[in-house]
């Protein structure tokens, strides 16, 4: 299956300093995660509980999880080492975390999962994929488990884009964020293949997900949720 995804030789330069980055580059970073951890705790009736991590990264999202769930058992897989190794130090002697050097796109989702998640990563492929990792994602969660994705959107009109474009580029840069550091988000981003809120909430009710919401959204930046019925 053909994606637009970023070679892992891409992800691994810049995951050194990874998660400090995405602080600096989403003006609404507790909001964002926050909301997705909210989704998390509003479900979790048991502390204890399954998750699977999509496109993983670093652990950024897992280890907010984890810090409200110690005794989750956390799978996480990425397509590139590097950001693997910045994985396995932040929960280095956890044995309840595992890793798999994965890509999501073609990848074997195990399960059943009671939880998965994924944070700023399933905007790398094309649509086409997206629907197909909707489907395994469903297939994937035992009954009732639930699916949040924090994500990166594109506008539903090309003025709206272009608006979430001109507001980010406003935000970050009133945070302080250097020209240099714009330019390599910018190089970054060539490997975005970001779809509308809309068409993803479609494709994941045709997966078969129920309660199908988008429960925040800034601009650019939206959370989507989902439960195999």
């Amino acid at each position: 299956m053909k994606t637009s995804a970023p070679s892992a030789t891409v992800l691994t330069q810049y995951a050194q300093g990874y998660d400090a980055m995405r602080r600096r580059l989403i003006p609404c970073f507790n909001a964002f995660y926050g909301a997705g951890l909210r989704l998390i705790e509003e479900w979790m009736s048991a502390h204890a509980f399954r998750m699977l991590d999509l496109g993983a990264g670093t652990g950024l999202f897992s280890a907010m999880i984890l810090e409200r769930f110690p005794k989750a058992e956390i799978h996480l897989i990425d397509a590139s080492i590097g950001m693997l190794d910045q994985a396995r130090e932040r929960f280095q002697g956890n044995p309840s975390i595992t890793y798999g050097m994965a890509d999501m796109a073609g990848a074997d989702l195990g399960g059943p999962w009671d939880l998965i998640v994924s944070a700023l990563a399933i905007h790398h492929l094309e649509d086409r994929a997206k629907q197909d990792l909707f489907a395994r994602i469903a297939a994937a969660l035992r009954p009732g488990g639930l699916f949040v994705n924090a994500e990166q959107v594109l506008g539903p009109t090309a003025a709206a884009e272009a608006r979430y474009v001109r507001f980010w580029h406003e935000d970050i840069r009133a945070l302080g964020v250097p020209e240099a550091e714009i330019a390599r988000a910018a190089e970054r981003m060539a490997f975005d293949r970001c779809a509308t809120v809309e068409a993803q909430l479609v494709w994941m009710r045709d997966a078969g997900l129920s309660d199908v919401d988008c429960s925040f959204t800034s601009w650019r930046f939206a959370v989507l949720s989902g439960r195999r019925a």
